[in-house]
């Protein structure tokens, strides 16, 4: 779907292309520690729909926040159900040798976009370079869906080679790789992503910068050259932005989320901030399919 810009030019929607949506529970969202208090609660469709209209916001991708097909499930229900929930971005067993069977019976669901699990939280930090988990890749590459890419910093050199592996595969990059910001660290992270972005079957989210800064005290300051070397590396044409909603509220609001990103993209000419705002993520993940 799009819109006319006033001059009768079609332009992109909006489109928020990270966030998540959950009813909580301790035992199944342990990793909200007793710092991230303000998440023990529900967030639901209509509590995402107050921030979108607000923002000006036409539609969002939800991304999941458990590896469990049952959440995978229940948020493809969601966005059936939803005009404004545009795709998913699930979980599946992708290292287990009944991949390809779940992804069979995942795929028949339209709103179904990508797979994602949560390397950053994998004790081996060569998780992705597994065999196991890079079989079941290389089953995802026919299924015209997207792989998400969470991973910390210091995973950016073995996501190189993970994604060499997959030449043919779409790959987003969740939050930039999460770079240091509240210590102000720029290397090797500046380094290793301007390799990884050399690979042109990798996108990037513009998202989760708050939270990897002092969440009491960031300013759009602390973000901008680690933004700016983001946009250097990969372009315009493949970066996304993403409210990171609700995990972002430990740092800021929705809000102010993308008043900041307006503040950080101001520089860009039209049609580029067209793409970051909306134009990639519906072209990544398919959103008119």
């Amino acid at each position: 779907m799009v819109e006319k810009g006033t001059a009768g030019k079609t332009v992109s929607e909006k489109i928020d292309a990270h966030h998540h949506l959950w009813r909580y529970s301790s035992a199944e969202y342990a990793w909200i520690d007793d710092r991230m208090r303000a998440l023990r609660r529900d967030f639901l469709t209509a509590d995402l729909e107050k921030e979108l209209n607000a923002a000006g916001i036409a539609g969002a991708v939800t991304v999941q926040a458990r590896q469990s097909l049952e959440e995978t499930q229940w948020l493809l229900s969601l966005a059936a159900d939803s005009p404004f929930l545009r795709g998913v971005v699930g979980w599946a067993p992708i290292a287990s040798e009944q991949f390809p069977a779940e992804l069979e019976r995942l795929r028949s669901s339209r709103e179904l976009k990508g797979l994602r699990h949560m390397i950053q939280d994998e004790p081996d930090t060569n998780y992705i370079n597994r065999p196991d988990f890079n079989r079941g890749i290389s089953a995802l590459q026919d299924s015209g869906l997207v792989y998400d890419i969470l991973i910390l910093d210091k995973h950016l050199s073995a996501a190189v080679a993970f994604v060499d592996r997959h030449p043919n595969q779409v790959f987003v990059l969740d939050h930039m790789a999460k770079p240091r910001i509240r210590e102000g660290v720029i290397e090797p992270w500046r380094r290793d992503l301007s390799e990884l972005a050399r690979r042109e079957n990798v996108y990037c989210k513009l998202s989760g910068l708050v939270t990897e800064a002092d969440w009491a005290a960031w300013t759009e300051d602390n973000l901008r050259v680690y933004v700016e070397i983001a946009l250097a590396v990969f372009g315009p044409r493949r970066m996304m932005v993403g409210s990171d909603w609700p995990v972002c509220l430990l740092a800021t609001t929705y809000a102010r989320w993308y008043e900041a990103v307006s503040h950080l993209i101001g520089s860009l000419s039209a049609t580029e901030k067209e793409r970051i705002l909306g134009g990639t993520a519906t072209e990544v993940y398919r959103l008119h399919d």
